[in-house]
């Protein structure tokens, strides 16, 4: 492989890694908005799938490569986290 086509794949992977961070900032809207039980499980698994993407990235190229997913999936993390409180509180 190239040094060209490494560049390519690992900005590749920063794309899906933000493009996955996007869609799990949909994923917690979508359950802050209407909190079922299918919702914020829809959520948390879009959070388990983010969480590979950006640590994937991370391994292609390096922690300065990936510093804005992992800042948007850390706040991500935190308004799923606050979902979730709030809907184990309701059930009590």
């Amino acid at each position: 492989m190239s040094r060209y086509d490494s560049s390519l794949q690992a900005n590749s992977t920063v794309a899906e890694a933000l493009n996955s961070v996007n869609k799990l900032h949909y994923a917690v809207s979508s359950a802050l908005s209407h909190p079922t039980e299918q919702m914020i499980e829809q959520a948390e698994n879009s959070l388990k799938h983010t969480e590979k993407a950006v640590q994937q990235a991370d391994m292609a190229v390096g922690r300065s490569g990936v510093e804005l997913a992992e800042e948007l999936l850390t706040e991500e993390k935190h308004r799923l986290a606050s979902l979730s409180n709030r809907a184990r509180h309701s059930e009590q």
